[in-house]
């Protein structure tokens, strides 16, 4: 007799998406009820007339709720014999797309939802355009409502056509679409028996199988440094690995100092190892004693350097109510790294204000360690402050960026 034995792929960080009523929180509290997911008192205080509203397992707010729609980002925490996810379920209304790219920032992937009775609408297309822009890895194209188009296969063939044309042309590298029905569970966690003609998986199973944290991986090593920490002698740099991998006697160069040394030591919850993966929090002790600083950055020297420099391209989704224009000063945070910066220049508009997509230029006080952010995730990415108050003005994801000219 052969056992079958489920292993644990990691975890995986997702976000949902969609116009308003298009039933994002009734697939996430679908998620959540049918994979055991909801304590038995949750699913009392949201049962109405003996049917639980699986929308209010999300829309926790008391505005979200009297409203019936999603106004800020919720996160839940659940978990299946195969894997761990940490989901974010965010608004659908424009005027709450900050609030879209705050729960798809970190995401590995989103999952866009469609109403099958009105397909692939502007909102559809915004959505899957930030999802491009923060270079999720993958993309989930639910049509919902499936129900109410009677099951019908030649609905769900046409708008997975339609998104798949337009994710194409905006460079979105894989798309998986799977016909739903949250409100009655098809295609959630269970398979549907109304629509034998679709062969692929349910969202829980392609979420339970889909790869995490590969680009992560791959990517060269970045160690931004949190804290310094003495103990006797020797001094140990504290923080988390972002992205690639660091070994012991490897050399690793600080920036933007420039200063090179080797590994001496890492440690990972008081036990030393000889390496350490992406995503795992460390100290690490150098062979030589070097003036490194909170803020400053570990890579390694042969291995695709970031880039250091004053000049920052970025492509941006301004947060703030307040307005950004060209001239303006603002801090710079880039990893654990804040200096003082200027804009030089705003476009498609001359100012940005709430919710809007654009493009900026910056001259920073002091050189910035860069990856472009389609390469490296957290050290492509950066926020803008206001220097009065420390208010987050924008939120960037650096273009391609180029060492300034001397």
């Amino acid at each position: 007799m052969s056992v079958s034995v489920v292993t644990e792929v990691g975890t995986l960080r997702l976000a949902t998406a969609g116009s308003v009523d298009d039933g994002k929180s009734t697939l996430v509290g679908r998620l959540l009820h049918d994979s055991k997911s909801v304590l038995a008192d949750q699913l009392e205080s949201i049962s109405r007339t003996g049917t639980p509203d699986l929308a209010l397992l999300t829309d926790g707010l008391r505005a979200e709720r009297e409203q019936g729609i999603t106004i800020d980002v919720a996160y839940r925490y659940f978990a299946t014999p195969r894997r761990r996810f940490i989901l974010a379920d965010t608004p659908g209304h424009v005027q709450y797309t900050r609030n879209m790219v705050t729960g798809a920032s970190t995401a590995e992937l989103t999952i866009v939802l469609v109403d099958a009775r009105n397909g692939v609408v502007e909102q559809t297309r915004r959505h899957a355009a930030v999802a491009r822009l923060l270079r999720v890895p993958h993309v989930v194209l639910a049509v919902n409502k499936m129900d109410l188009v009677g099951y019908e296969e030649a609905v769900f063939t046409r708008i997975a056509a339609e998104f798949a044309s337009y994710a194409e042309g905006l460079g979105i590298p894989e798309v998986t679409a799977i016909p739903i029905s949250a409100l009655a569970g098809d295609n959630v966690v269970d398979a549907s028996t109304r629509m034998d003609w679709y062969g692929g998986p349910t969202v829980l199973e392609h979420l339970e199988t889909v790869p995490a944290t590969a680009g992560s991986s791959s990517a060269p090593a970045r160690f931004p440094v949190q804290y310094v920490i003495r103990h006797g002698e020797s001094r140990y740099y504290a923080g988390q690995l972002v992205s690639g991998t660091l070994r012991v006697g490897s050399a690793v160069t600080v920036h933007p100092s420039g200063r090179t040394s080797t590994i001496a030591a890492l440690d990972v919850l008081g036990t030393k190892v000889a390496q350490a993966n992406a995503g795992t929090s460390l100290t690490v002790r150098l062979a030589d004693e070097l003036d490194v600083a909170r803020g400053d950055l570990l890579a390694p020297s042969a291995d695709r350097a970031p880039t250091a420099t004053r000049d920052v391209r970025a492509a941006v989704c301004h947060v703030a109510d307040r307005p950004l224009r060209e001239g303006q000063r603002v801090l710079v945070r880039h990893a654990t790294r804040t200096v003082r910066a200027v804009v030089t220049s705003v476009a498609p508009e001359a100012e940005l204000t709430a919710n809007d997509l654009g493009t900026v230029a910056l001259r920073t006080a002091e050189p910035l360690p860069l990856d472009a952010y389609a390469e490296v995730r957290r050290t492509g990415a950066l926020l803008l402050l206001d220097p009065s108050d420390g208010t987050t003005l924008t939120a960037g994801m650096v273009v391609a960026p180029a060492p300034s000219p001397r």
